[in-house]
């Protein structure tokens, strides 16, 4: 059998941000696209009032608007980029001021919002995401890192550059690891809190990566600051982009070889081992104490419920 025709399911498309259709044709883009791309009958826009995602509340959400729309509604124009295309056609972003009040049927909303509770179907909070993550990062890099001059948009937004020193800059993304330590022996796994965590809600450990190092020595790194746990074998799960403001969240299995936890107090409130008879109830919003996981749009809540639902 062919390798690539052997049965496989790719977990990340199940995460919330991922199925995003838009073909970005980055490399193929001029300084004329974003006129060229609005030119279409078909092209619609992304709007954002500062991290808020405008939708439209007809029979179903919308989350998309005409050029006419977007400026009716205040598009900044010098703010808009160009996401790529879809086969509806052209799709852009832009940001528009924040305001009390929109125009009915129109209203803001937190994109944490929309992905909890399901309001867009799963290429739309993909499309979504990546607006979000690149008029952030545009508003964030005006002035080049290299010679502090002010730095000017190209390619529809695909790239900046500094008109001073010539310098290109490009849209980054952050790694981070999310990882879930899991004790075999004990069939329990490790769980902690940050102080900024909602009450009683307990999360996989995480952490940036750092240059030069492996996804794999970032989990065994993290776990060991944090929690002061001893890692092996750590077995990537999936991805899933972040757009808070523009990680990738890769999420893994961990193998723990120790079983004292030593939290890193700076970090964590609080982090012990929980049974899988507890992160069950956890998970069904049944726990004597109200303790609770990340919502189900969090790719923390796959890693914690995969594992309380099955393999060991």
């Amino acid at each position: 059998m062919n390798f690539f025709e052997r049965p496989y399911a790719e977990m990340s498309g199940e995460n919330a941000f991922a199925g995003n259709p838009i073909d970005r044709q980055a490399e193929h883009r001029s300084e004329t696209s974003i006129a060229e791309a609005l030119r279409a009958p078909a092209a619609r826009i992304h709007l954002l009032a500062e991290d808020r995602p405008l939708i439209r509340f007809g029979s179903a959400p919308e989350a998309t608007f005409t050029e006419r729309e977007a400026e009716a509604l205040g598009l900044a124009r010098e703010s808009l980029i160009l996401l790529g295309f879809t086969p509806e056609g052209p799709r852009l972003a832009g940001n528009v001021a924040e305001r009390e009040t929109w125009p009915e049927p129109v209203k803001a909303v937190d994109l944490r919002s929309l992905a909890v509770q399901a309001l867009l179907p799963a290429e739309e909070l993909g499309a979504l995401a990546q607006a979000r993550s690149m008029l952030a990062w545009h508003q964030s890099h005006a002035f080049c890192a290299r010679c502090g001059s002010k730095s000017e948009m190209r390619g529809g937004g695909a790239r900046r550059e500094c008109p001073a020193c010539g310098a290109p800059h490009f849209p980054r993304v952050d790694p981070v690891v999310i990882m879930l330590a899991i004790d075999a022996a004990a069939d329990a796994c490790l769980l902690g809190r940050q102080p900024r965590f909602a009450p009683g809600v307990y999360s996989a450990l995480a952490g940036f990566m750092e240059p030069g190092e492996t996804m794999e020595a970032a989990v065994r790194r993290e776990i060991q600051e944090e929690a002061g746990i001893d890692i092996g074998r750590v077995r990537y799960h999936s991805s899933q982009p972040w757009p808070f403001v523009s990680s990738l969240m890769i999420g893994c299995h961990a193998e723990a070889l120790s079983s004292a936890v030593t939290p890193d107090e700076s970090e964590l409130e609080d982090c012990r081992w929980f049974s899988r008879e507890e992160v069950g109830t956890m998970l069904a919003g049944t726990h004597p104490d109200g303790l609770a996981v990340p919502p189900r749009m969090a790719i923390a809540n796959r890693l914690i419920s995969e594992w309380a639902k099955g393999g060991s």
